[in-house]
């Protein structure tokens, strides 16, 4: 009964936008002129958007108690008058494809065998502007673009076991959209929308040797890591895996449980529940692996703390009124705007339920409470700590689909993608140092070296400081880092010599008149369908997880013994003794510490995105269920972040080996950099305020390189005599160019590198060059210098953009601020920039 020393956490469920694939196609033989894709006309106008259905305001994730059909909590989201935050609807949402809809036929049948490939994953438009797919959002192109980009998808779809070629699709391609073809398949390949996973056809496309040089170490073997391993791998690249525990899987993992008689089972520990099926990823691996997915039936009865069965009439009503008060509880963070990012998700609740008056007496206070126990069981939080504003901020993006178990569990998943890939166990890093020269991974007395390193630890780790990053991570990812929470999840399993509880459903509750136990043991699952034995796994939630890692198994046992026993034993049924028991301590594994992530108070799904953003120009990355706003605290997000970052990972590989093409042979001469950096500068890529931005207009990845330059006017008293001069002088432009060249005389300029990224970021931001330097300076922690502090990196830097712009001609205009604009003074940058 002792606990394993590896754990999991349950991260069950995965959000995903809707879309409809292109309709059947009829038959092109009776007409030669007819394409297969109904490409528009370029020179058509652009189709009006009024036919797309709107996405309804999907409903909060409940990973143990289905949401009954008759429940309402249409959650809206905030809307703050000065702009700050812009409401994640999909109709606001840039990165929401509203070209592509839900289609009436994605519902999902009530089978065991549900659906797992009727809906995709919407690549980002914004992202497809930055690979070159598209040149602008809206228009013909993208709609081509979208067409094209969906049939690929559904032929892939049909049998992802599966490589789909480009050459499948040119003879229903017409000629003028090969190029928008050639952009679309490179783009799904490249980022995992097609061709990945674990199936025979897809594994013969991995190269018998590394066909590149470049050498990626990668931080854990959970999810997100064997993802990223075997996207690099199949590039070409050579990697290698360093992984802490004795196994692979990281926070999924299941456990063999075996007893007297043959009986055994397999226990998911961690990660268990598919809730969603349309668009996951994983549901695509376990079709690969040839295995149906078991739906988890909606019956889930409730008992009192005494045994008997709660009456229906009564779980209903207080349902209804527990999703009522989420409804005003949206409300209010609607009236308060900015101030809700204050305040907790269970101050508000608690404030209405004694307002409205919904939960009176003692059976329905333990009703409510039990939902308040399934909620904090969603988000891995107490709803005292959990943020009014954006608890539930990765709603728009929800999966449709059937919550589902994979018979013999998650760990085929984590075997097959394990197979073959470089993991070295055993492997505990402390410490990451990363640099213009690539990155050195420590652990021991063991230095692991490479071009680039992904880092996948859970987010309980970061928060810890157990990994040492050299430099120090920027202050902007650490503030992420602390606002961010990480909750826990523990579980029993207990494998018994024969199933007692019946079989006419999967889950089933029990309720507590303590409030602060009422996550300890409020759910069972009955794996008995897809364990291969009579296994029940008991769940522990909220603050009750917290105190069960300091209680003894056997104690802990014996308390879920005596509920069963209370149950069952008055229905004249014998509860048995188990074969074997297993209590998980995901919040003591130093590999974990916690078991998933959710949105405290002060935090927002921005954070998210900033624990997803590379470090030292391309050579450090991050990976996980915490670094993905869309799908957090989920397998899938988990597996979709590391093929997010092995096509990352690749981009800057091309980068820099395209780079280092153009800068063979770099020539020694200090000087001649400073004067291709002053000409360059004559026509900057971006200019606004004091800030001018050069950068290589055909590298579409936006975290490639750029570079800033800050000019600081020195003050200077007014030349009264320069009047008189201007009347002296008989030569007005031979004066005017006089006059400029003094001017410059009296600018400073300092530079720094940065992500094409974080320049558009930096010039979106309000109050002027004052407030643009502090974000520069204090929220991205990035250093100002002068032009020999850029280093050769730079210089690599300016050799790429000049040879892009080629012959294009610098501007002949000395280099003077535009009429109009700012200009910083030499005191704003007092000690923020190092010469």
């Amino acid at each position: 009964m002792n606990p394993p020393n590896q754990t999991p956490d349950d991260f069950s469920q995965f959000p995903l936008p809707h879309f409809t694939l292109t309709p059947p196609l009829p038959n092109p033989t009776s007409n030669p002129n007819f394409h297969p894709i109904p490409i528009l006309n370029p020179n058509a106008a652009p189709p009006l958007n009024d036919h797309l259905i709107s996405f309804p305001t999907p409903k909060k994730r409940r990973r143990g108690r289905p949401q009954r059909s008759g429940a309402t909590s249409a959650y809206q989201f905030l809307t703050f008058t000065n702009g700050s935050f812009s409401p994640n609807l999909p109709n606001s949402n840039p990165n929401l494809d509203l070209n592509s809809i839900p289609s009436s036929s994605a519902a999902t049948e009530q089978t065991t065998q549900p659906k797992t490939d009727d809906e995709i994953i919407i690549p980002s438009p914004r992202k497809k502007i930055d690979f070159g797919v598209i040149s602008s959002i809206g228009g013909i192109e993208q709609v081509n673009y979208i067409l094209i980009r969906n049939h690929i998808i559904a032929k892939w779809r049909e049998n992802p076991s599966n490589w789909v070629t480009k050459d499948m699709f040119v003879d229903s391609i017409p000629k003028h959209c090969s190029t928008i073809l050639n952009s679309a398949y490179n783009y799904l390949v490249t980022y995992g929308y097609i061709n990945f996973g674990i199936a025979p056809a897809i594994k013969e496309k991995f190269p018998a040797e590394p066909s590149r040089r470049s050498n990626v170490v990668i931080v854990g073997a959970g999810l997100a890591g064997l993802a990223t391993a075997r996207q690099l791998m199949r590039f070409g690249f050579k990697v290698t895996v360093l992984e802490g525990r004795k196994r692979a899987g990281g926070r999924v993992y299941t456990k063999k449980m075996e007893g007297g008689n043959r009986v055994s089972a397999a226990a998911d520990l961690g990660g268990s529940v598919l809730t969603g099926t349309l668009g996951n990823p994983l549901g695509i691996l376990a079709k690969q692996l040839g295995s149906s997915l078991f739906k988890v039936r909606d019956k889930c009865p409730l008992y009192r703390t005494d045994g008997s069965p709660v009456d229906p009439d009564m779980d209903m009503k207080v349902e209804m009124a527990f999703n009522r008060l989420l409804d005003k509880a949206s409300e209010l963070r609607q009236l308060m705007g900015e101030v809700s990012t204050d305040v907790s998700l269970g101050a508000a609740l608690e404030t209405f339920r004694e307002v409205y008056r919904d939960a009176v007496t003692e059976e329905e206070i333990n009703l409510f409470n039990w939902h308040l126990a399934n909620l904090e069981y969603a988000n891995a939080g107490l709803v005292s700590k959990l943020s009014l504003a954006f608890w539930d901020q990765d709603d728009p993006y929800d999966m449709g689909g059937d919550h589902c178990f994979l018979p013999g569990g998650n760990g085929r998943l984590v075997q097959a993608l394990a197979e073959n890939v470089p993991i070295l166990y055993e492997k505990t890093v402390h410490t990451i140092n990363y640099g213009n020269d690539g990155v050195q991974v420590m652990t021991g007395s063991q230095v692991y070296e490479g071009d680039m390193a992904l880092c996948t630890v859970p987010l309980g780790v970061l928060k810890s400081g157990s990994i040492k990053f050299v430099p120090e991570l920027p202050q902007r990812k650490l503030d992420g880092i602390k606002r961010l929470g990480f909750g826990l999840l523990n579980k029993v399993g207990m494998l018994f010599p024969y199933v007692f509880w019946g079989t006419d459903f999967d889950t089933f509750g029990h309720l507590t008149n303590d409030p602060s136990s009422r996550g300890e043991f409020f759910l069972f699952y009955s794996y008995a369908t897809v364990s291969g034995g009579p296994l029940l796994l008991a769940l522990v939630a909220g603050e009750a997880a917290h105190r069960f890692e300091t209680l003894p198994p056997i104690d802990v046992v014996a308390q879920v013994l005596r509920i069963l026993k209370g149950i069952y034993e008055p229905q004249g049924i014998t509860v048995p003794e188990p074969l074997q028991t297993v209590c998980t301590r995901w919040g003591g594994d130093p590999f974990s510490l916690g078991s998933y992530s959710n949105v405290a108070v002060g935090a927002s799904g921005d954070d998210y995105d900033i624990l997803a953003e590379s470090v030292g120009d391309g050579r450090l990355f991050f990976a996980g269920e915490a670094t993905t706003r869309r799908y957090p605290a989920t397998m899938q997000g988990a597996f979709l972040t590391g093929l997010r970052e092995a096509a990352n990972m690749a981009q800057y590989a091309k980068s820099r080996t395209a780079n280092k093409k153009i800068n063979r042979s770099p020539s020694s001469n200090a000087h001649s950099y400073a004067s291709a950096l002053m000409d360059l500068f004559r026509e900057p890529d971006l200019e606004f305020g004091s800030f001018s931005v050069i950068f290589c207009q055909k590298n579409a990845n936006p975290k490639s390189p750029a570079i800033l330059r800050v000019t600081i006017s020195e003050p200077r008293k007014k030349n009264l005599e320069s009047s008189k001069t201007d009347q002296q002088h008989s030569n007005k432009v031979l004066f005017q160019q006089l006059q400029s060249h003094f001017n410059q005389q009296q600018q400073l300029h300092v530079y720094t590198l940065l992500s094409k990224k974080q320049a558009f970021e930096l010039r979106e931001v309000r109050g002027g060059d004052e407030m643009r330097l502090n974000y520069l300076c204090e929220k991205l922690g990035i250093k100002l210098v002068g032009r020999k502090g850029l280093g050769p990196t730079a210089d690599s830097i300016i050799a790429s953009i000049k040879a892009q712009r080629g012959v294009r001609k610098p501007s002949s205009t000395p280099l003077a601020p535009k009429s109009g604009t700012s200009m910083l003074k030499t005191g704003t940058l007092k000690q923020k920039f190092i010469r």
